[in-house]
């Protein structure tokens, strides 16, 4: 492989943390593949493992293991999702890209109320979350599973959850087809030999962003109220590939480059 050259994009990146810097603020990243000293600690068993006391070991206490879902309760989540989306919601709401139906971020059990914590009988209810990109809202309904009704329903303005894999893939799609994508390409092509079409060719992690007096173009001042993401795409089983300067605009569809 021919020897990297730095491009306006930036340089692939060798390195397993990227850390993101704003004009008053500084995040810490920490990317997938690294760990810190205390992850590695409590997952290794280190000296304090199993510590002997008085010369004698003793036995750690027993763990707390949550109950991985029964097959049925994955029905239950198809359930909870048809039940918390009418076909009027479906056609009035937008998704990522740009398709009918708002876009689904997660379903989950919801918590039992106070009332009925030791309730073994207690209602089943799943908190069903989308993002409606027509009217840039994260709508919560929660679904009670047996009788198969939504109970409550909330909408938020200006909060913005962590994407999912979808909202990452139309981010890297709309930077590859915009004039400012063209250094991603270069890079990915300088570390592949490959050109790059598609976001199924990049492994994809990222961050919300939120725009800052100042901080920013006029383009991305919305970010915030808007879905905005700052990827941070990698080769597979390769490098990090620097796109840090690059803002993403989910709802305008609109890319973006901070100074």
């Amino acid at each position: 492989m021919r020897r990297m050259v730095r491009r306006h994009l930036g340089k692939v990146v060798a390195g397993a943390a990227i850390a993101v810097t704003g004009t008053a603020v500084m995040v810490g990243i920490t990317l997938p593949g690294s760990v810190s000293a205390e992850e590695s600690g409590a997952r290794g068993g280190g000296p304090a493992a199993g510590q002997a006391e008085g010369g004698r070991q003793q036995a750690a206490a027993p763990g707390v293991v949550e109950r991985a879902p029964a097959e049925g309760e994955k029905g239950e989540i198809k359930r909870a999702e048809r039940i918390a989306l009418t076909r009027q919601q479906f056609a009035a709401g937008e998704d990522v890209e740009g398709g009918k139906g708002p876009q689904r971020l997660s379903v989950d059990l919801a918590e039992p109320d106070p009332d009925h914590l030791d309730d073994p009988h207690a209602p089943r209810r799943a908190d069903v979350t989308f993002y409606d990109y027509k009217d840039d809202a994260l709508v919560t309904r929660t679904v009670d599973l047996e009788t198969g009704k939504v109970e409550r329903t909330g909408t938020q303005h200006g909060v913005q959850p962590p994407l999912v894999p979808d909202e990452n893939a139309e981010a890297a799609r709309l930077l590859i087809a915009d004039p400012l994508g063209a250094g991603l390409k270069s890079d990915y092509k300088d570390a592949t030999g490959r050109d790059l079409t598609s976001p199924g060719r990049l492994t994809l992690t990222s961050i919300v962003y939120r725009a800052v007096p100042g901080a920013q173009p006029a383009a991305l001042d919305q970010c915030g109220r808007h879905r905005c993401v700052r990827l941070f795409p990698k080769v597979p089983n390769g490098s990090w590939i620097d796109s840090r300067s690059f803002v993403v605009d989910l709802s305008a569809r609109k890319v973006g480059k901070l100074a």
